[in-house]
């Protein structure tokens, strides 16, 4: 992502049913910032069984240094879900005619992953009624956020 002109980069947890988990965004793509951002999603979300990445070697560096490099996957289609989960970001980046400060693309990244996964129930196997009871209690709590 361009931002006030300098290059910055997306990174985003993705959860098997393609829910955002995390997104953090760094001035560079190297290992230190791989470790910063596993680290930070690992204290969250806890230890993955699997972690599927592409084939950027911070990956693996930052993965010998935390003890889990045996966890990890790359494949050729598998990152597919953190690649959609990126489109959201490309779509408000070309709206805005680019993001002006990183500070705006981490509340619009807080925001949209939170709004996104209330919302994107279409993978869930629930009945109707309890998709408009859930729809209806996110949309109570938007408004009072809103108020």
């Amino acid at each position: 992502m361009r931002i006030n002109g300098e290059t910055h980069y997306l990174w985003r947890a993705v959860d098997h049913e393609g829910e955002m988990l995390e997104v953090y965004a760094s001035k560079h793509r190297d290992r230190v910032a791989a470790l910063k951002f596993i680290k930070r999603a690992m204290k969250r979300y806890g230890l993955p069984r699997t972690i599927v990445t592409d084939r950027l070697r911070s990956y693996r560096a930052a993965m010998n240094v935390i003890g889990n490099a045996a966890d990890q996957t790359c494949g050729r289609w598998l990152n597919n879900r953190a690649a959609n989960s990126h489109q959201p970001f490309r779509r408000r980046e070309g709206a805005m005619a680019k993001f002006r400060d990183i500070m705006t693309l981490r509340k619009f990244a807080s925001v949209r992953s939170s709004i996104h996964n209330h919302f994107n129930l279409e993978r869930h196997p629930n009945r109707r009624d309890i998709f408009k009871q859930n729809r209806s209690a996110v949309l109570a709590e938007l408004r009072q956020l809103a108020a």
